[in-house]
């Protein structure tokens, strides 16, 4: 078949539907997945996307400069009532290298909300240069 047929209102591709896409704020619909990695002059922050893990199938591990988080849960439903039957499982790993001087001596705090597992590292303070001073003679 030829385009040549078609009529060109037909065929283009620069009107398309509308989409909850086109709104500036699509982002909201969007469900909040990944790993975000901050830090200020105090401290290093990882924030995990975790939605509808248990804390307690939580697994957070630190070595090496090294941070692993990773989680396992699986949900079963039954009823021979109705001969209904539901098996689900969530599941996800993240592992990252913590940048910035951590401080290897303190705990690292780990808190969960909404969702979102929060993990502070602290950093070493940064010792300032000291400044010599020139004597002339």
């Amino acid at each position: 078949m030829s385009l040549d047929l078609i009529p060109r209102s037909f065929i283009d591709l620069s009107s398309r539907l509308p989409s909850i896409f086109d709104d500036e704020d699509w982002r909201s619909f969007m469900p909040s997945t990944g790993l975000t990695v901050s830090e200020d002059d105090k401290q290093v922050y990882v924030e995990a996307a975790v939605p509808g893990i248990n804390p307690d199938k939580i697994e957070v591990t630190y070595d090496k400069g090294i941070l692993w988080i990773r989680g396992n849960q699986e949900q079963k439903e039954e009823n021979k009532d109705r001969k209904f039957y539901r098996q689900a499982s969530s599941a996800f790993s993240y592992r990252v290298a913590v940048p910035g001087n951590v401080d290897e001596n303190a705990e690292p705090e780990a808190s969960c909300k909404n969702g979102m597992m929060t993990i502070k590292f602290n950093k070493v303070p940064e010792t300032q240069p000291k400044r010599i001073s020139v004597k002339t003679e």
